[in-house]
């Protein structure tokens, strides 16, 4: 049960804000999840907004690679509604099911192959410790480069901040 009302459409925002729930409908074509809390602050939403299009659309890391990032993201927080939003986008971007599976299930990252083992490592870290070790960063740095961990790093965050959002309210 919501803590506080979901806002669902423009009606339930001042008039002067309803630009940024027809941006969210053009992106998910619905209010829902962290948006139907965010939208009360219409400000924020729109900012949240906007670094998600940076993922949907400019992001040099791989749909794929971010995707792992993500659940990882999502499975840690304890993120229900961001999982089930992102697992269909997960299989879009071409995430394996065994991947999917592995990261529901909490699985030994060594099950995974090396390049996916990799970043699920570094999330897992980076979302349950709050820091990444030295061998997991130089992994995905000498992989990648510095612009590509940034991004990942900051996607897994972006999630997590999704997921803390909606559970909190």
């Amino acid at each position: 049960m919501p803590r506080v009302a979901p806002i669902t459409g423009k009606s339930d925002v001042p008039a002067e804000h309803h630009g940024v729930v027809d941006a969210v409908l053009k992106v998910f074509g619905r209010v829902g999840g962290p948006y139907s809390v965010l939208l009360h602050s219409p400000k924020l939403a729109e900012r949240v907004l906007n670094l998600g299009g940076f993922y949907r659309e400019e992001s040099i890391v791989a749909p794929k690679d971010r995707s792992l990032a993500i659940l990882v993201a999502a499975r840690e927080r304890q993120g229900a509604y961001v999982w089930a939003a992102q697992v269909n986008a997960a299989r879009r971007a071409g995430l394996r099911e065994e991947a999917i599976d592995l990261i529901r299930a909490k699985a030994d990252p060594a099950k995974f192959p090396v390049e996916e083992r990799e970043i699920v490592i570094y999330a897992q870290q980076l979302l349950t410790n709050k820091r990444v070790d030295q061998a997991a960063f130089e992994a995905l740095l000498g992989r990648h480069g510095v612009q590509w961990l940034v991004e990942l790093t900051a996607a897994a965050c972006y999630y997590g901040f999704l997921s803390g959002v909606v559970s909190a309210f």
